[in-house]
């Protein structure tokens, strides 16, 4: 069975351009995370926490180059990844490229490029390197709705206010979502939520 090479896929504009990779990584990272406000509410032991969004995935790996037997210059190679950190003038941006091996198709941009040159000729021409290289993953608006559909119950039904229930507290029943009272509060006219008599109707609104 042939060895699968991997290959970084570079887009410019309507073009492409791959990069073959020397030798294969021996391992890689993804790494991925949310990120949460901490909503402090008085009279409650913990905060409330309310999410704000996903954090794009990472992939994170050492790429090594040797060019010792050749004799070249071996940022000759290295250029083509450091490269990847550089503005393109066709896009005004670093253009985004895919990194492409066996079942593992990761579309995203260069973030971090870290070059260690460990072996040089005698003239002080470097022949090995080891590149540490983190992509971040990008999805366009469109491609993260169709990816995670967003869905809203329907809020046409109204509410009672209970004794001591606060806005925050319905919009984290109703929406999971402390930081949603505003649209309560909206939707029902509320200019002051700390003065609301229970038993009052609330309208929950649906969530675009």
């Amino acid at each position: 069975m042939a060895l699968s090479k991997a290959q970084i896929i570079i887009s410019k504009n309507d073009s492409q351009e791959t990069v073959n990779v020397l030798f294969n990584p021996n391992e890689y990272v993804l790494q991925s995370g949310n990120q949460y406000a901490w909503q402090t509410i008085p009279g409650l032991q913990s905060p409330i926490a309310q999410f704000i969004s996903g954090e794009a995935t990472t992939l994170t790996m050492d790429l090594f180059f040797d060019t010792f037997e050749k004799g070249t210059d071996v940022r000759k190679l290295t250029a083509k990844i450091s490269g990847l950190l550089n503005v393109d003038h066709g896009l005004h941006a670093p253009p985004s490229c895919r990194f492409v091996w066996g079942s593992l198709d990761f579309k995203g941009v260069a973030e971090k490029v870290q070059q260690r040159f460990t072996m040089f000729l005698d003239s002080g021409l470097p022949v090995r390197a080891t590149l540490n290289v983190t992509f971040r993953a990008i999805l366009s608006m469109t491609e993260q709705y169709q990816k995670v559909p967003r869905e809203s119950a329907d809020r046409t039904k109204q509410k009672t206010l209970k004794q001591n229930e606060q806005l925050w507290m319905m919009a984290a029943d109703e929406y999971e979502d402390a930081g949603q009272w505003r649209s309560i509060a909206e939707a029902n006219g509320i200019d002051n939520p700390r003065k609301l008599p229970y038993g009052r109707k609330l309208i929950i609104p649906r969530l675009e």
